[in-house]
């Protein structure tokens, strides 16, 4: 279980953007030892990542480092797939130790029923030629295909994939629809108290029925977000220097209002 306070980044894309995101981050992480129960990565941290059998993006070197560091240090990190970094393996599990998971994960986050996806895929209409790729892609063989590609060839190959699909499939509709269907998992007694998607890169917090929650990180290629979920409450903060750093918006646990 992610232990209070967790932290939950989503969509950095690093590399895709500045230089800067990755510095920022970096000083976001190595903030986190003391202050920060756990730390979730809900998808697309890199905007492309793949293992080969001896071989990793150069792209990823030091912040997999600094991962591995906040880990040894007492803070267990949970690192959900997304679109762009769905085909990790031994090197995130094993050399960094971060628990990875592919598909939707549920579980206690900080106390809270929690339901916690990347979000690519899920809207009906929308997303339906998406669904179609996203099964080849993730298929055996071309997983297997891809790693008898030369990693210099088959990087630069899914680089300018990965830029085009930001471009394609980009929230146009400002995040509406992965909200409703957070919403919709949101209020029955047995299901989750909290909601957790990124993919859309726009940050929220809004207000399900029964005093749940649906949150969303979004993208530090916009603004250096991120939610901090303790055991009454989830806020919506910015990154301006420290692990703290600004709150922009709260909801407090079981309240129909948000916080001050």
């Amino acid at each position: 279980m992610p232990n209070a306070p967790c932290y939950i980044v989503s969509d950095l894309h690093l590399r895709a953007g500045p230089p800067e995101i990755e510095r920022q981050f970096l000083s976001f992480l190595r903030g986190l030892p003391g202050v920060a129960g756990s730390l979730i990565i809900n998808g697309d941290l890199f905007d492309f990542w793949f293992e080969w059998r001896h071989v990793i993006p150069r792209r990823g070197f030091r912040v997999l480092a600094a991962l591995a560091d906040i880990v040894e240090a007492g803070v267990p990190v949970l690192w959900i797939a997304g679109n762009h970094d769905c085909w990790g393996g031994e090197v995130i599990r094993e050399d960094a130790g971060v628990s990875y998971h592919v598909g939707p994960w549920e579980g206690r986050v900080a106390g809270w029923r929690t339901r916690i996806e990347h979000g690519d895929g899920l809207r009906e209409v929308e997303d339906r030629r998406y669904r179609a790729l996203k099964a080849v892609i993730r298929h055996p063989i071309a997983v297997w295909a891809m790693r008898i590609i030369p990693p210099d060839l088959g990087i630069w190959l899914a680089s300018g994939s990965s830029e085009a699909s930001r471009k394609t499939h980009a929230a146009r509709d400002g995040g509406a629809g992965l909200r409703t269907i957070a919403l919709g998992h949101l209020g029955s007694a047995e299901g989750p108290e909290l909601v957790v998607f990124g993919h859309s890169h726009v940050a929220e917090l809004q207000r399900g029925p029964a005093g749940t929650v649906y949150a969303n990180a979004g993208s530090w290629l916009d603004d250096p977000t991120y939610l901090r979920v303790t055991t009454d409450r989830v806020e919506l903060r910015r990154w301006v220097g420290s692990a703290e750093s600004q709150c922009i918006h709260t909801l407090d646990r079981g309240s129909q209002e948000a916080l001050p």
